[in-house]
Parts: C-alpha cells; structure tokens; sequence
C-alpha cells in the first residue's frame, strides 16, 4: 500500500523523496545522538534536550514535515501520567455536551483514548485528519520546544502533577509495556533515572517549564492546570475548560446540572468500572499496544508516601525546587 494514496505522478515521487529523507535523518540521529537508558525500549535519545523513545523520535520528525496545524485546533499536552485519559474525557464530554446524554454517552462504549488522537503516536503520513470537524482535538507528551512552530496558533490545555506521583505511576506503567527481552527496570533504577531527568520525553521538570512559560507569554493561548487541582476541585476546572474551548457553561445547564454529570461520567472510578475499560487494549500507531486497564491504576495524590523513603522524597523536591527558581511556578514540595 502507498504511502501518499491520494498522490500520483510528480507529487507521489516528491513526496516519496521527502519521506525518504527524514528516514535517513532518522537512522543518522540514532546513530549519533546521546544514549540514555529506556524504561520501555533499550535505549532514549537526547533530542532538542529532551529523551525520545526511536519510534517517537521518528514521529516528531513526521509532524514537523506533515502536521497541517489550523488556529481552531485544540491540544492536550501533558507529562507521561499526569491525568491525560481523565482529562482527555473531560474536554471531548464538554466540548461535546449537545451531542451526546449522559445515560446513552460516546464513553459508555468507546475508550477515553479513542476520544482524540496522540500527534506522537500517529501514522504520519497516512494519517488524514482533514475530515475532522474543528475545533479538533489531539493530544500530545511531546514539550512545547518539539512541536511545531505552526502551533504556537493553536489553543493549548496543559496538566502537570506532582513529580513524586507522576514517578510512581509511569514506573507501573511502563514495566508493563517494556520488552520482555530487558530486564525489568527496578523501582530505585527509574528513580535514579528520572532524578536524572532520563525519562520518556523528560527531564519532567523542563517539560512543565515549557509549557509554563509559554502560558505566561499567551494566558489567552495555553490554559494550565494542575491534576491536583482537579482532583479537589473538578467542578472549577470543568468550567475552565468549557470557556477556554469556546462552549461555556450557560445558565440553564447550570440548572440542570450539567456539570456535575460531566464530571461523574468522566470520574476515574466510573471509567474504571465502565466493561469498555476493563478489557481488551489501545492502539497508538501501528507498533504500541496497552491494556485499557492499564490507564487506570490508582489515580490517587500522593500515592508516592508508599514507594519513596524519606530521603527519596528530600531529593526529588529538592531538585524540583532548584529547577524552578525563579519560574512563579511553585507547590510541588509537599
């Protein structure tokens, strides 16, 4: 099967050619960038300051060539497991809100994953997404600095976590997915690793400061959330989201409850229990495949009090506390 099916004569060969290329940009980087240790594959490449997995280093490289951003779009970046499925949920359900009723929803019998699609899981560039109706929405690990310069027109929601908890949680979940031909990677390995900064589109730390920064120079452009936040106030954030999307909550939803039900259709223990999640798994890409049950562990805040020691904690907040003098950004040291 092509590549570029919708392509012939002089576009197909040129766009072949381009294809080609990044290919070989791709297999040059392997080679030369610096190595660090994976906690799914063998290997991360330190690209633009930020570790990359092979296969999403490759994905990046695709999105810059084949991406067509429009200024309606609307993108959820987040760290690796910081509460993307949730939030994922939560912005299609309100964005969507007079399209669906709440006892016959789009999530009862679909994935929150299939709500939007990943830009750094995506089959780039076959996949089309010039048939979604605006504003569309996607998801995306990758820091602010990766993307696409084209974007910078694009509405961003960004959620960070507490480093301790997102430490936990991406440990669980990525020793799950790494290969059985590694050894396993031990709980005090990848906290050492990611101490180091060295993990899946890490340092966390730069990651959130992209995004940070980038919301203190265009607040009208890039909402940021904390997971905490939602956690202990979601009704607050649900109307966030709904005026930063565009779709405001009105007064007689307000009557209705509509918020309210959003927030119990999306709650982590109803998708949990929902049998779409219990069973079968996501597909990002062609090659990654992960359980549903696998995007919902615990979702607790401070879940890390039974992983990490005294000392572990100390050093965690302690580098996070260096890492953001002087950003604004503050309430990670608990």
């Amino acid at each position: 099967m092509s590549i570029f099916p919708s392509l012939t004569g002089s576009e197909y060969e040129e766009d072949e050619v381009q294809y080609n290329q990044i290919c070989e940009k791709h297999k040059h980087l392997l080679e030369t960038l610096p190595k660090g240790r994976g906690w799914r594959t063998q290997h991360l490449y330190n690209y633009n300051g930020f570790w990359l997995g092979p296969m999403t280093l490759n994905a990046n490289l695709l999105l810059h060539t084949y991406f067509k951003c429009e200024p309606t779009n609307i993108i959820l970046a987040s760290f690796m497991k910081s509460g993307t499925t949730w939030l994922k949920a939560l912005m299609f359900s309100t964005l969507n809100r007079d399209r669906y009723s709440f006892s016959n929803h789009y999530l009862h019998n679909n994935s929150p994953q299939s709500t939007f699609p990943y830009l750094d899981a995506e089959s780039y560039p076959m996949t089309d997404f010039t048939t979604f109706s605006a504003p569309r929405l996607f998801a995306t690990h990758f820091a602010r600095t990766l993307l696409p310069a084209c974007m910078s027109s694009c509405k961003f929601v960004y959620v960070c976590r507490d480093p301790k908890d997102v430490l936990v949680s991406k440990w669980h979940f990525m020793s799950k997915l790494r290969s059985k031909d590694l050894p396993p990677l031990s709980f005090d390995e990848a906290f050492e690793l990611f101490c180091l900064g060295v993990s899946e589109f890490g340092p966390f730390w730069e990651h959130v400061l992209s995004y940070w920064r980038a919301s203190l120079e265009s607040p009208d452009k890039i909402l940021f959330l904390r997971y905490e936040e939602l956690k202990k106030q979601p009704e607050v954030v649900v109307r966030k989201l709904a005026d930063f999307m565009g779709k405001p909550i009105t007064m007689e939803e307000e009557k209705k409850g509509v918020v309210g039900e959003i927030i119990k259709l999306c709650s982590f223990e109803n998708l949990r229990n929902l049998e779409i999640n219990k069973k079968g798994v996501d597909k990002f890409g062609k090659l990654v495949e992960v359980e549903k049950q696998g995007f919902f562990r615990k979702g607790e805040i401070g879940d890390w009090k039974n992983h990490l020691s005294e000392e572990m904690k100390d050093r965690i907040n302690g580098i996070i506390e260096q890492k953001f003098l002087g950003s604004g950004l503050i309430g990670f040291s608990e």
